[in-house]
Order: C-alpha cells, then sequence, then structure tokens
C-alpha cells in the first residue's frame, strides 16, 4: 500500500510487521512526524511492503484487517494494530484487538471476520510477502529502502530519515 504523492522525487519503501514491536515503535513515535513533513508535503512516496514475522498468526491476521478496510482504511487500521499490538501480547486477545482496530473505521464484525478468516486474502498476501522479501532479500524489520539504497539500521529516527532522503534527493 502507498501514500503520498506517485511522482515524489524520493520513494520510501517500508518493509514491516504488524507483530513487530520495533515496527509499532516506529510507527507511533516516528511516523507521524514523517508523514507531516515528507507524505502530506508531497516530497516522498511511501510504500508499506507487508513481511510476517514471529508470531505470524498475529502479523497476518493484521494485515489482513488493515486490508479489509481497503486503500482509504488500511494505515488507518494499520496504525490503531500497532498502537494497540502490545495488549495482544499482554491478553493474547488477538480477535478483540484487532476487532476494534476494525470496528474504528466503520466495519462491523462480521467484514472483520470475513477478512481476517480469508483463505484467498491470506493466500494473496503470502504471495506478496514472499516475492518482495526475496526480491529485496529481507531479514528483519523494521527494514527500509530510500530511492534504491538499503538501510538495514531497524528503527530509523526522524534526523536518520531526514539525512537518508537528503541524500537520496541530492543523488537524483
Amino acid at each position: 500500500m502507498t501514500l503520498g504523492n506517485p511522482k515524489a522525487k524520493v520513494t520510501v519503501i517500508e518493509y514491516a510487521s504488524a507483530s513487530c514491536p520495533h515496527c509499532a515503535r516506529f510507527n507511533n513515535e516516528i511516523f507521524p512526524e514523517f508523514k507531516a513533513k515528507y507524505i502530506d508535503t508531497g516530497k516522498v512516496r511511501y510504500v508499506m511492503r507487508e513481511i510476517l514475522t514471529a508470531p505470524t498468526e498475529v502479523a497476518a491476521a493484521g494485515f489482513l484487517t488493515a486490508r479489509c478496510g481497503g486503500k482509504a482504511k488500511y494505515f488507518p487500521i494499520l496504525d490503531q494494530v500497532f498502537r494497540h499490538q502490545h495488549e495482544i501480547y499482554q491478553n493474547g486477545d488477538i480477535q478483540g484487538v484487532l476487532g476494534a482496530a476494525a470496528k474504528s473505521q466503520g466495519l462491523t464484525q462480521q467484514q472483520f471476520e470475513a477478512c481476517v478468516f480469508d483463505g484467498k486474502g491470506l493466500a494473496d498476501l503470502d504471495a506478496r510477502v514472499d516475492l518482495y522479501s526475496r526480491r529485496d532479500e529481507i531479514t528483519g524489520t523494521p527494514t527500509f529502502i530510500i530511492n534504491g539504497k538499503r538501510y538495514d539500521s531497524g528503527e530509523m529516527t526522524l534526523a536518520e530519515l531526514d539525512a537518508a532522503i537528503a541524500a537520496a534527493r541530492k543523488a537524483h
């Protein structure tokens, strides 16, 4: 899924997992300012690439829930998944947390369940994950690729993103 100007000179690809605590921290603490500074201003095209890390059932269910809302609701639902990820790990209530994330964007319980238990949706997710993770040799999350340059440092700070984006703009 993508956000931002498709014609932007800089493309930031984030490989993330809905079950990854580092990805959740990036989403919760860095992404809002990054989005305001770069995506909302049209300076960056942002691409979210889904990866399934352990526990993979949490990651898959999180992404299937986000996709349930379509493109318009994908990122708001995924944001809720990341913001409440710790609750899944604390109480094990995957369905409750993800159902609430879906409901926050107007989806019914029936719509949520149809998406999460959709075999074709899961097969499509697995195919996307396999394609992109093999192609870009992703071994951990989060991983960032900015205009083709890979950053494997895990969580990036806003200052690190600023520097990487500036370098990408200069090289463009």
